[in-house]
């Protein structure tokens, strides 16, 4: 954990009259955008089993992460970290880099964002759109002492998201992700759902909305999907703070090579590990039923609320049980959607895919 140097006179009424107008800057593009939606999953009628996904890919910079870029922007002002013409550096997997580069370039500091070389090409593309700086490096696992050594030396503010993402946001209400899906349930069928399904990258998402169900009573179990090539299902399994993973996550987003501090394995019910060729063909499907396209991370979560529900209803129970629509698929034409990558990666989702298409049609799960 990296705390700035706290080098402004905080007196200086040149410095105060600039925080208070990024602090309005970033709150008003709150106010600005209007609330995701809850988009229903078909599930054949006599099931009783309701699924829903929230579409975080309608913010204003495409994706989940804007959220976690607005809670970190204003964190980090009124902690007295971001500083005028200081630059704001993040270790990112992509998509928080891209929000993150749209509130910097908003209150009018400069951003770099350290990421791994496979990022995609649309995502380098999008946060440079927004006025920041890519720093790409070979190995995944450098992304933090590189982002820290880059921040040392221009003196501006590591944002570390992996550290700050589960304090950042407001998990007690003041319209965060989990008050707002209870707020989109209040007149459907099960409006307190069986089950909540989240992806992880940082962790701050799961613990949000592990934190608000159980602030708020409710009976909602919290279920984290994982990809291949990602600790923290090993690391929640065996209780092991200090599990690692030697190779990157192919599901961009999610999935982490260390258990990430930001990770709550405490405040979860369950997780579930997904095969990356599962969340790939989950990913297809949904194109199929939304007609357009999400990236792979909403793939390995749509799985696993797939499987949940499947669990119901061999159970005999009744529910509904909610997902996350993280990010759009045209950041991904040249992996999840391209026949050349998958072949290269050696995926092949067809059989998850016919498996996922034969329990929809008949009720029978099988792991394809």
């Amino acid at each position: 954990m990296t705390v700035p140097t706290l080098d402004v006179d905080r007196s200086d009424p040149e410095y105060r009259a600039w925080l208070k107008e990024s602090v309005r800057r970033v709150q008003a593009d709150a106010n600005r955008s209007a609330d995701t939606h809850l988009l229903r999953y078909p599930l054949p009628a006599a099931w009783g089993i309701d699924l829903y996904l929230k579409d975080e890919s309608t913010h204003p910079t495409g994706s989940l992460k804007h959220r976690l870029a607005r809670s970190l922007f204003l964190y980090g002002l009124c902690n007295g970290w971001i500083r005028p013409g200081k630059p704001v550096i993040e270790a990112s997997s992509g998509s928080t880099a891209v929000s993150e580069a749209y509130f910097a370039q908003l209150i009018g500091v400069p951003f770099v964002a350290v990421m791994a070389r496979s990022t995609s090409r649309a995502k380098i593309e999008l946060i440079e759109f927004h006025g920041g700086r890519c720093h790409l490096v070979d190995d995944p696992c450098e992304v933090y002492e590189t982002a820290t050594a880059l921040a040392a030396d221009t003196g501006g503010h590591y944002m570390d998201q992996f550290t700050y993402a589960e304090r950042a946001t407001d998990w007690r209400g003041n319209n965060n992700i989990a008050e707002s899906v209870f707020a989109q349930l209040r007149l459907e069928p099960h409006p307190e759902p069986a089950w909540i399904v989240a992806t992880a990258g940082t962790g701050g998402t799961s613990a949000t909305i592990a934190r608000y169900v159980h602030y708020m009573q409710y009976d909602t179990r919290i279920c984290v999907a994982d990809p291949e090539n990602s600790c923290f299902f090993d690391g929640w399994v065996n209780r092991d703070p200090d599990a690692t993973c030697p190779t990157g996550s192919r599901i961009e987003g999610i999935g982490r090579p260390r258990m990430e501090p930001s990770f709550v394995a405490g405040a979860i019910d369950r997780m579930m590990r997904v095969p990356d060729a599962a969340s790939i063909a989950a990913v297809h499907l949904l194109e199929g039923v939304l007609g357009r396209k999400a990236g792979a991370s909403t793939g390995t979560g749509l799985y696993s609320a797939l499987r949940i529900v499947a669990e119901m209803r061999a159970a005999g129970r009744t529910g509904s049980v909610v997902t996350l629509i993280c990010d759009p698929g045209d950041r991904y034409l040249d992996k999840y959607y391209s026949a050349e990558w998958l072949a290269a990666q050696r995926i092949d989702p067809a059989p998850h895919r016919a498996a996922l298409e034969a329990f929809l049609a008949g009720g029978d799960w099988s792991d394809g």
